[in-house]
């Protein structure tokens, strides 16, 4: 969709200087009384993402507060290595921190609080502060994001030297802490590629491309980071159902300090001998995954040469080539638009098109001999899944003309229609998924290829009963409604298939991705490693947002929702209108423009998948 997806006192800590490059400093030295009181370290102020933001070391005779102080608005400036902060530390101190292990994100600035037990301070040669404040996220040294919650606090210990009479920090907490839009402005979050294990689709056997998102520094040398972080490997939570094609151990060659795409947007990377022997085909699904991933920083992009550490090439991929290697969901642009009609028929329109003549889909379910509640259609767009309007059947059949409808496929013994079968839903594997609420034996299934006998989908994790699900296109993520004591909150899953005890497929490791919803009406897939989701806050009305699989929120403003969402629907191409079911039938977002009326009769609307 482009755009349109798209007590203690307070008081300003910083001297800035703003210069007519955009350059901006921030004085690490503010004055600060020696008071136990709650202070805190405002966050800077939302700014231009091309404004340079540097530290200031201590000045000479810097008080211990004017080091506390300085050292953390330290961490929230443009130092590629913390060089500046490092001088707030005792030289062994500065040796032992390791900044890049974590990140804690606060919902403001840390507040700082000296010890109430330091006695007579004018005295002392070491002083304890506290930082505190309430947890947002924190980023882990695999650049991970990971919502959290409660209270932070950790200690600060300065001491002075007893020959320069100088404070200086000598103990510390590991990482770095800053305020929710000190994080927003310093870092942005990127998709890594990599490629689901042992999955392929189409005539070709393409690996499926799988988004692995990170964040890195905005400022400082993004590009070279995440070429870096790809080349490590995916995150931890990702890591056992996706492989790389890039040899254990490759890195980029020895003294590569930048990468910048040339004048004709083609980006050479240089690896080091890990990488000299591989083929040509895995040298083009290295290429591929570097690609994908480094078009999400520079979209203009156009290929990436691979070089071996003798200076040679190894492979050169274009964009054009690339799709051809890999099935990436984001590069797949929908050919229609589905939903049920006044008849609770299956009907469609064409994706992008402005007319909006629906027609019954070729098939079964387009001639209206069972009325549904629910569809979905296969990504090749050559077979739909239907539920019957009382919930209790799922039926599979292909969307050809003269297709019958055949016996259901699954059959929900809940007894009342709202404990019966969510709506279905088709990785690009061509597996469909789908939920039974019966109370007494609630259960996900997953039929491969959609046909064959249902196989129960273990979820030892979920803390509750599943209202509605989603799988991403690679087949490796499932997004889950999970309701549970009148609350409802949306879980994101990895789903493992290797029956490796015997024990069949499960989705596993479930974390939110909404933490601040308490109501979660509709939600449906909007890229590789995106989702829109329709909500309430506590106390709140209803609202539309985009949310990312790592429980961040994308940057860019939410669309506004119409009237009385209760279905939603996208496709994984932004370039595709979104789709809601409202109080005034099925509507659409085209890029650019408001919600305007496909049809006041219809429900349910789905892309593929």
């Amino acid at each position: 969709m482009g755009a349109d997806r798209d007590g203690g006192v307070r008081r300003p800590m910083r001297a800035v200087a703003y210069a007519a490059c955009g350059v901006v400093l921030l004085a690490g030295c503010a004055s600060m009384p020696d008071s136990g009181d709650l202070r805190d370290v405002e966050s800077t102020p939302r700014q231009d993402t091309q404004v340079r933001v540097f530290a200031v070391p201590p000045r000479e005779d810097a008080s211990h507060a004017d080091i506390v102080q300085g050292f953390l608005e330290a961490l929230t400036s443009d130092d590629p290595h913390y060089d500046t902060a490092r001088k707030y530390l005792t030289p062994a101190a500065a040796r032992k921190w390791r900044p890049e292990r974590s990140t804690t994100v606060l919902a403001d600035g840390p507040s700082t609080e000296l010890d109430p037990l330091a006695g007579d301070r004018e005295d002392r040669d070491n002083l304890t502060y506290t930082l505190a404040g309430t947890r947002v996220a924190t980023v882990n040294d695999r650049q991970a994001y990971e919502p959290a919650e409660g209270a932070y606090s950790d200690k600060i210990h300065l001491v002075r030297d007893p020959a320069t009479r100088q404070w200086r920090i000598d103990a510390l907490p590991e990482g770095v802490v800053m305020g929710k839009s000190d994080f927003q402005r310093n870092y942005t979050s990127v998709d890594k590629y990599y490629f689901a294990s042992n999955t392929s689709v189409g005539a070709t056997g393409q690996p499926v491309a799988v988004a692995d998102p990170v964040f890195v520094r905005k400022r400082i040398d993004s590009m070279t980071q995440t070429v870096r972080s790809l080349l490590d490997g995916p995150t931890s939570w990702l890591g056992p159902v996706v492989r790389s094609s890039f040899p254990t151990g490759t890195a980029l060659r020895k003294g590569t300090t930048s990468l910048a795409p040339d004048d004709r947007n083609r980006l050479t990377v240089p690896l080091n001998r890990r990488a000299a022997r591989v083929g040509a085909a895995q040298c083009s699904e290295m290429a591929t995954q570097l690609l994908f991933t480094l078009q999400n920083l520079t979209p203009t992009l156009d290929s990436v040469k691979l070089e071996g550490p003798d200076g040679g090439t190894l492979c050169d991929v274009t964009e054009q080539r690339a799709d051809a290697v890999a099935w990436r969901g984001s590069a797949r642009h929908p050919e229609y638009l589905y939903f049920l009609d006044s008849k609770q028929r299956l009907v469609r329109i064409g994706g992008a098109d402005a007319n909006t003549e629906a027609l019954p889909v070729p098939g079964a379910l387009g001639e209206g001999l069972k009325a549904l509640r629910s569809a979905a259609v296969s990504r090749d767009e050559h077979t739909a899944a239907g539920v019957s309007g009382d919930g209790r059947s799922l039926y599979v059949t292909s969307m050809a003309a003269g297709g019958s409808l055949g016996d259901p496929v699954l059959v929900s013994q809940g007894a009342d229609e709202r404990d019966r079968l969510t709506a279905p839903t088709w990785d690009a594997r061509g597996d469909l998924w789908v939920a039974d609420r019966d109370p007494r034996h609630p259960q996900l299934f997953l039929l491969k290829q959609g046909t064959g006998r249902p196989v129960t989908v273990r979820t030892p994790d979920l803390p509750g009963r599943i209202k509605d699900v989603r799988v991403a296109a690679d087949g490796v993520r499932m997004a889950l409604v999970v309701e549970k004591d009148d609350k409802q909150s949306l879980l994101i899953g990895r789903i493992e298939r290797d029956d490796k005890a015997g024990e069949g497929p499960a989705v596993l490791e479930l974390h939110s991705a909404t933490p601040g919803l308490e109501q979660v009406t509709a939600m449906s897939w909007a890229g590789d490693s995106r989702l829109v989701v329709v909500g309430r806050e506590h106390g709140g009305v209803q609202q539309m947002r985009y949310v990312e699989v790592d429980g961040s929120t994308p940057e860019g403003p939410a669309p506004a929702a119409p009237n009385g969402v209760s279905a939603i629907a996208a496709s994984d191409d932004d370039r595709v209108p979104l789709v809601a079911y409202s109080e005034d039938g099925i509507v659409r977002l085209p890029s650019g423009a408001q919600w305007q009326k496909v049809v006041k009769s219809g429900s349910a609307p789905v892309y593929p998948g």
